[in-house]
């Protein structure tokens, strides 16, 4: 029988309390030094408390210079790590464990915040108003150094007391660039064949786990597919987890779309998948059949009967994300049985180009983060508007994304 609470031990031998995890949210609550400070402390101790066994922390950038959003943090090798200690002892207090989840947006990185942004290949991304700047080509010597700064925010993050790091090769971001062939059209090493297209992803693993070993925890987001006409498939998603499966991954975590095509919202779900819950459980399941490290599903996860089925059908750590952003305490009610679900509303602008990326749903969740950050409870009244506006006026920023 599928049980929520049954303990996970990973190859690297972490033992992960039970199959609930918080999954990655961007918290976008840095301080102007890129740093976590008081009020991501204090929403990591409403996660720590909310008896999820792991934590996944939103988006660490690895460069500073090149923001996904507004506030982001940023580890890199000067990054003092004081910050870090107390936001992992913070979510540690009750028994989580946490992990950071490194990352680099390349093309992903708003105008306002990059006026040109890097990527494999000069192309831009596909949005409306200008978002996005026309992004410049990587050069190899500046494909190396990537590599090298995705592995020293990994150190660091370990240094910091974190038990493990997710590296973020999904969602449109640099990784799921180079492992695209809509957006890598180069002719060297790096771009071509899928196996030139995994090798940056590869050579972030592989990197990472030479310097820290077997006993660090290293897991990864990968796409199931970007839901876009020659972009990266199913087939591609299913041999490039089989190779990590072959390295030694730790966790994989299925997820899938771009900001050009924001599955991973939830927006585009299919009545099937409704019915289902979670948006990537299909795909799950057939690569379920070809490796057999862990695997973690996150999104559309509402009822405890859902929850179970996934369990009892092979996915091992089960992702919540917008449950706990309405209730930080949601996981310790499911796995009590003192909750058996959460009915969560559709967050809509009524403007089909704003509703199409999710991105006033986004905006709604990440203000519920903040005022949990500010000591507050989850509002389910608050107005779709004001939450975009405050945030607006928070960050001085116009965009925000998971």
């Amino acid at each position: 029988m599928p049980n929520l609470n049954r303990p996970l031990t990973l190859r690297s031998k972490l033992t992960i309390p039970n199959r609930l995890a918080k999954a990655a949210m961007s918290e976008n609550l840095a301080n102007q030094k890129f740093l976590p400070d008081t009020e991501l402390l204090r929403l990591y101790e409403s996660f720590g408390a909310s008896g999820a066994g792991l934590l996944i922390t939103g988006n660490i950038l690895v460069d500073h210079k090149s923001l996904g959003e507004p506030n982001n943090i940023a580890l890199e090798e000067d990054t003092p790590l004081e910050n870090f200690i107390q936001w992992s002892n913070t979510a540690k207090k009750n028994g989580s464990l946490i992990w950071g989840q490194i990352n680099h947006p390349g093309r992903q990185s708003p105008v306002l915040l990059s006026k040109q942004p890097v990527a494999p290949s000069p192309i831009a991304v596909n949005a409306p108003f200008g978002i996005f700047a026309q992004p410049r080509e990587l050069k190899e010597d500046e494909i190396i150094e990537l590599i090298r700064k995705f592995t020293n925010s990994a150190i660091k993050l370990k240094e910091a007391g974190f038990d493990g790091v997710e590296i973020h090769a999904a969602h449109g971001y640099l990784i799921n660039q180079f492992l695209s062939p809509l957006t890598n059209q180069r002719k060297d090493k790096w771009g071509g064949s899928l196996e030139n297209r995994m090798r940056f992803l590869m050579e972030v693993y592989r990197n990472i786990r030479t310097k820290l070993g077997k006993e660090f925890s290293i897991g990864a987001k990968l796409n199931s597919k970007d839901f876009q006409h020659g972009g990266f498939s199913e087939d591609d998603a299913t041999e490039v987890g089989k190779i990590l499966d072959q390295e030694g991954i730790d966790l994989l975590e299925i997820s899938g779309g771009t900001y050009e095509k924001a599955a991973m919202t939830g927006v585009h779900e299919k009545e099937t998948t409704r019915l289902r819950e979670a948006y990537f459980l299909e795909f799950a399941h057939l690569l379920r059949k070809q490796v057999d490290c862990p695997m973690m599903v996150t999104g559309g996860f509402r009822t405890r009967d859902g929850m179970d089925q996934a369990i009892a059908e092979g996915i091992d750590i089960l992702g919540l994300a917008r449950t706990v952003a309405m209730d930080p305490s949601f996981p310790k009610k499911i796995l009590s049985g003192e909750s058996m679900g959460m009915m969560l509303k559709r967050i809509s602008a009524g403007i089909d180009l704003v509703d199409s990326a999710g991105a006033m749903e986004i905006g709604w969740y990440q203000k519920q983060l903040v005022r949990i950050s500010e000591g507050k409870n989850p509002d389910p009244n608050l107005s779709n508007w004001d939450a975009v506006s405050s945030l607006i006026m928070k960050s001085g920023k116009r965009f925000f994304f998971f």
